[in-house]
């Protein structure tokens, strides 16, 4: 069975268009699977949305992404763990290469990915070769990673000492039980938060994050990016 298990906050808007391309991609597929979405505080109708579309709710107040993760993971059934952001549409092509590669000898992996909508200049510029620089360096991107049940009870699912690059580090540590790779098929992710924040701003978070080092991922202070409140899109 793949368990598809989707984090969200306040993702009314977006997440179902996430539950019917997983729909669409398990059906295609024949695969046996799971929607399980965890609902962590939202103050929406993110639960309601995804329960219309057959997912199972998990309700949660940790406000901290990788216990976010870690819940949905303890209340999967499958053998195959998709980790899928509320935000992301992963087609039938992403999904059936991440099964094969799994089925394949691969203990875990992600995809490459592209944003939605229009873009900044700032990022049209940077993201080509940083999706480029993520496929080399086989660094998969939290909005779609998969994994094996076995792997990922290995090492001990996502560390949840960080608010941010957990996906990072649960790569990084599942690369130690085996074959990682990075898809060359892609998923779609909203690029609103690229809208939202101009260069400078960004480029401040980054420099914190930089000079602060893993510490600066272990606390939310400074984080808004990642947990601030939705914005409308731009």
């Amino acid at each position: 069975m793949l368990s598809f298990i989707i984090p969200a906050y306040n993702e009314e808007r977006l997440i179902g268009g996430t539950l019917r391309a997983l729909d669409s991609a398990a059906k295609a597929l024949n695969e046996a699977y799971e929607l399980i979405v965890v609902d962590d505080a939202s103050a929406d109708q993110t639960a309601a949305v995804a329960q219309s579309y057959g997912a199972r709710v998990v309700s949660v107040s940790h406000r901290q992404i990788a216990a976010t993760r870690n819940s949905g993971a303890r209340e999967a059934k499958g053998e195959i763990f998709i980790f899928v952001d509320a935000d992301t549409l992963a087609n039938e092509n992403v999904v059936k290469a991440a099964v094969e590669a799994v089925r394949q000898g691969a203990v875990g992996g992600g995809a490459s990915v592209h944003f939605d909508g229009r873009l900044p200049l700032y990022a049209r510029l940077v993201l080509p070769s940083g999706i480029w620089f993520s496929r080399v360096a086989r660094l998969a991107g939290g909005c779609f990673l998969f994994c094996t049940r076995e792997a990922f009870e290995a090492v001990g699912g996502f560390d949840e000492r960080f608010f941010c690059a957990e996906e990072l580090v649960l790569g990084k540590a599942l690369k130690q039980q085996g074959r990682f790779i990075v898809l060359r098929e892609s998923v779609i992710t909203s690029g609103r938060k690229l809208r939202a924040y101009p260069a400078w701003k960004l480029l401040r978070v980054l420099a914190a994050m930089a000079s602060g080092g893993r510490k600066s991922l272990m606390k939310r202070q400074g984080l808004d990016f990642w947990y601030s409140q939705r914005r409308h899109d731009a």
